[in-house]
């Protein structure tokens, strides 16, 4: 694990907001500073940027009972994010079930495993919480319009939230996107557009599309403060264990951003005193076969992320031209974590071991880090008595059809005591 004195935290000393202890933009590459404005590339080397704090003003106010007295959402936080937790619009995002996995924990040889159930979030999923990052601050900030490019979750999300917020909402998505995930974006009245090519196709013409029009992107120039919504859940995970780190958290990697967030809470965290750990846990990646770029560079020794074109069913993390990939990869050398990927049979298969063992249905993006849990177990990877943590960001019911036909039910039963017990001798129950 990591020591303290390698935990980074970037910070200036005089707030440019009222509203939170924001102090600007930094980039992450070379260092350079410029105002929270609605960009996400450094204006001098086009590096990604990352918010700012004034973390003295922030040491001077925050504290395990302030944040215990807050909301029971993620805005008990506010104080270490972007938006101001005083006049949001919210769904009560946030602040999801910490499940002890004793079952699932007992198949895979871990005896403190604990899974963040991001099922429960209004939406569904994890994109809650950066939605209401982006969404406030658009909204702090002027902006009438938010738009995103997404493979599902991401649109479902920002037209929830747009609506809530009386703004109008444009998703660009890749055309053949699964009905379910369109059907549930639409019916929030959002503009879709289906784009004739992958994510990573959509995702270049909206950032095209971000120099030319006047909107929020929620994952382009709203990017810095959309993705300090991920930090809320290793908040979260830290609090829900008596505000204690796990040893390990095991999170899906997508475009990256989310697992870079992490990181950066886990920091924070530990310099503002609010738990007791003087080392970053280990972070792990999962990836699926069909689309591991960071997990191929991983298994290389290579720092350098080389694209793919996705094929798998774990669409919502089906990114094969990952932004923060090289991060991914330092962040996971650095603390002692890996990254690894699993095949489109093990995904289905986590899907049915989480369902089966602790009643979560997840989606294919958990399916993916259940299964990566269970290779990693059975490859010695944990002596047992390690915390870990795993981050389920995703409802079953988003992609059923992973798991559609795998269990048949057989020719109907005719309504007699007779026929129907002969059914469950058969079936071994009686």
């Amino acid at each position: 694990m990591s020591p303290v004195d390698s935990v980074e935290l970037a910070g200036t000393t005089a707030p440019m907001h009222a509203t939170a202890a924001v102090t600007g933009l930094q980039c992450r590459g070379c260092g350079h500073e410029q105002p929270a404005t609605a960009t996400h590339l450094c204006e001098l080397c086009f590096g990604p940027l990352e918010v700012t704090y004034d973390y003295d003003a922030i040491a001077g106010r925050v504290s395990r009972r302030r944040i215990e007295a807050g909301p029971p959402s993620l805005w008990r936080y506010a104080d270490l994010l972007p938006v101001d937790g005083g006049d949001v619009v919210t769904l009560g995002e946030g602040f999801t079930p910490l499940v002890h996995a004793r079952t699932l924990g007992a198949e895979l040889g871990l005896r403190h495993l604990h899974l963040k159930n991001d099922t429960q979030n209004p939406t569904n999923s994890f994109k809650d919480r950066v939605v209401a990052m982006a969404l406030n601050w658009a909204l702090q900030n002027g902006f009438r319009t938010v738009a995103c490019a997404s493979t599902g979750n991401l649109a479902n999300s920002l037209a929830a939230y747009a609506a809530r917020a009386g703004l109008r909402a444009v998703i660009f998505i890749p055309a053949d996107l699964e009905a379910p995930k369109v059907a549930a974006t639409a019916v929030f009245g959002a503009t879709i557009v289906p784009i004739a090519g992958s994510y990573d196709d959509v995702n270049r013409l909206c950032a095209e599309l971000a120099d030319d029009l006047d909107w929020g992107f929620c994952n382009i120039n709203l990017r810095p403060y959309y993705s300090e919504g991920s930090k809320t859940l290793t908040f979260e995970t830290a609090e829900q264990l008596g505000w204690r780190l796990p040893d390990e958290i095991v999170i899906p990697v997508a475009s990256g951003c989310q697992f870079v967030k992490h990181r950066k809470a886990a920091a924070e965290l530990i310099n503002l005193g609010l738990v007791d750990a003087r080392q970053l846990p280990r972070f792990t990646g999962a990836q699926a076969l069909g689309c591991s770029p960071v997990a191929s560079a991983f298994e290389r020794g290579s720092e350098v992320v080389q694209p793919v074109r996705p094929d798998t069913i774990a669409r919502s993390i089906a990114i094969g031209n990952p932004s923060d990939g090289a991060d991914v990869l330092r962040i996971a050398w650095r603390t002692g974590g890996v990254v690894a990927s699993v095949t489109e049979e093990e995904i289905v298969e986590g899907i049915e071991l989480l369902a089966t063992t602790e009643g979560i249905f997840t989606e294919t993006a958990g399916g993916v880090t259940v299964a990566v849990l269970r290779k990693l177990a059975r490859a010695g990877r944990w002596s047992g008595d390690e915390t870990v943590a795993a981050y389920i960001t995703g409802h079953g019911l988003k992609t059923l059809d992973a798991v559609a036909g795998r269990r048949t039910l057989g020719d109907p039963v005719q309504p007699a005591r007779r026929d129907v017990r002969e059914r469950l001798s058969e079936l071994g129950l009686t």
